[in-house]
C-alpha cells in the first residue's frame, strides 16, 4: 500500500469516528440532561433560628465596698452556697472605729456648745424682762437705749441657740455615718445563691468606686434555681420570633445532652445603636439580644457557659412540602416592572412528555430540607430535584432524561 493510499484510509477512519462522535452528541441533546425526581408528599415541617450566647442566673447580685479599707477576715469561697443574711466577709475596722470614737466626741462638744448657748439664753431673757420692766414702771430710771440694747442681746442669744441646735444635729448625722460605715465593714448575702465570682483574698485591700473609676467588685452571688441564655439575635430574625416559643439548647459543657426553654424577653434595641457603629466607618450587624429561660433540670450548670439556642417559630403538621434544592427563581416575562428591572417568580420544574416544564409556586414556613407548598403543587406530583446545577441553568421545554440510578432513589427518599 502507497504512503498516499494510507493517507486516504487514515482520513476515512477520522471522518467515520468523527461522525459517530456527532451522531452520539446529537442524540444526548436530544435526550437532554440527566436530572433526579421527588415525589410531593406531606410531611411535618418545623422552621427555627439558631443563636449562640451564655447561660446566666435570673437574678445575680454584685456586691463591691463602699469603704475603703482591707480585707480582714474571709468566711467564703467561690461555689459554696449562702442564705441571705450569711456573714460573707469582715474588712478591718480600726480607722472606722476612730472615726465613730471623732464623731462621738463631736455630739458630746456641740451637746455642751448647745446648753452653754441655752443658759446665755435665759440670762438675757431675764436681762431684758427686768430693764424693760423697770422702764415700764418708769422711763427715768432707764433709758430707751438700755431696753434695746437688751433686746438685742436677747435676740443675739437666740440665733447663737438655733445654731447650738443646728451643730448638734450635724454632730449627730456626722456620728450616725460614721456608725453607718463601720457596719459596712461587714458583707452579708443579700440573696439566697451561690457565690459565682469572688475576686478578692484576706489581706487585700477593696477600693472605693467613683462616677469615672469603678471599685473593686468583692464578690457576686447569683440564684441558680431559674436560669437564663442570653443569645445575641440577627435583625432579620427578630420579626419571627414571640414571647413563649420553645426551643432546644446545646450548652458545650453537657455535649451528650439538650435542654429544653421558652423565650421570655426580646429585646426593643439594637445591643449596639447604629450610632455608636458611624465611628467606625464600617457598617456592622445589627444584633438583637433574646433571653430564654430554661425548664427546671437537675444539671449543674454555671454562669457564662456557652450555648446555642435552636428555636422554634413556627411548626406545620402535616403540610404538602416541596424539596428546598427543587425550589428555583426565574424572570416572570408576564410582570409589567419598570424599564431595566426584572421581576422574579419562585417555581418548580416537573416533567411532562421529556420535557421540563416550569410551574410557579407559593411557599411558606421553611424547615431543615423542605419547604411548604401554599400553592402550585399536590401529593403524588413529582418535580425535578437535582443536580443543582442542572436546575439552576434548565429552562422551560428543555429535553430532560430521568436519572433512576441509586443515587437519585436516595434523594427522593
Amino acid at each position: 500500500m502507497t504512503g498516499l493510499q494510507k493517507g486516504l484510509v487514515g482520513f476515512a477512519v477520522v471522518a467515520v469516528l468523527g461522525s459517530a462522535a456527532a451522531f452520539s452528541l446529537r442524540g444526548a441533546s436530544a435526550r437532554g440532561a440527566s436530572v433526579r425526581m421527588a415525589d410531593i408528599d406531606r410531611r411535618d415541617l418545623v422552621a427555627s433560628v439558631t443563636a449562640s450566647g451564655n447561660i446566666r442566673a435570673r437574678s445575680s447580685v454584685d456586691i463591691s465596698s463602699d469603704v475603703l479599707a482591707r480585707v480582714d477576715d474571709l468566711l467564703v469561697r467561690e461555689g459554696e452556697d449562702v442564705s441571705a443574711g450569711d456573714i460573707l466577709l469582715r474588712l478591718d475596722r480600726t480607722q472606722l472605729e476612730a472615726a465613730r470614737a471623732r464623731a462621738q466626741a463631736g455630739v458630746s462638744q456641740a451637746r455642751a456648745q448647745a446648753s452653754q448657748q441655752g443658759a446665755t439664753l435665759t440670762r438675757e431673757r431675764r436681762e431684758y424682762d427686768r430693764i424693760r420692766g423697770l422702764w415700764v414702771r418708769d422711763s427715768l430710771l432707764v433709758s430707751r437705749q438700755q431696753v434695746d440694747d437688751a433686746e438685742t442681746n436677747l435676740e443675739v442669744a437666740r440665733a447663737n441657740m438655733d445654731v447650738a441646735e443646728y451643730g448638734v444635729q450635724v454632730a449627730e448625722a456626722s456620728l450616725e455615718e460614721a456608725e453607718d460605715r463601720l457596719r459596712q465593714t461587714v458583707f452579708r448575702a443579700p440573696i439566697d445563691g451561690r457565690v459565682t465570682r469572688l475576686n478578692v483574698e484576706e489581706g487585700e485591700t477593696v477600693v472605693v468606686g467613683t462616677m469615672n473609676n469603678p471599685g473593686s467588685l468583692v464578690l457576686t452571688i447569683s440564684d441558680l434555681s431559674v436560669v437564663e441564655v442570653v443569645v445575641q439575635m440577627d435583625e432579620t430574625d427578630v420579626p419571627r420570633l414571640a414571647l413563649g416559643d420553645s426551643a432546644k439548647i446545646d450548652i458545650d459543657a453537657f455535649p451528650d445532652r439538650s435542654f429544653s426553654a421558652r423565650v421570655t424577653e426580646i429585646g426593643n434595641s439594637a445591643i449596639r445603636p447604629p450610632s455608636q457603629n458611624a465611628s467606625s466607618g464600617q457598617q456592622q450587624a445589627i444584633d438583637f439580644e433574646v433571653v430564654l429561660t430554661l425548664d427546671p433540670t437537675d444539671a449543674d450548670l454555671r454562669p457564662d457557659l456557652s450555648a446555642t439556642a435552636e428555636i422554634i417559630t413556627d411548626v406545620r403538621p402535616d403540610a404538602v412540602a416541596v424539596p428546598i434544592i427543587a425550589l428555583t427563581v426565574r424572570d416572570d416575562t408576564t410582570a409589567v416592572s419598570d424599564p431595566g428591572t426584572t421581576a422574579e417568580i419562585e417555581g418548580v420544574f416537573v416533567v411532562t412528555d421529556g420535557m421540563a416544564r416550569f410551574r410557579t409556586v407559593t411557599v411558606g414556613v421553611a424547615g431543615d430540607e423542605y419547604f411548604e407548598v401554599l400553592s402550585g403543587l399536590e401529593p403524588g406530583e413529582r418535580v425535578v430535584s437535582g443536580p443543582y446545577q442542572t436546575i439552576r441553568t434548565l429552562s422551560d421545554g428543555d429535553p430532560v432524561q430521568l436519572d433512576e440510578g441509586p443515587a437519585a432513589d436516595a434523594e427522593a427518599n
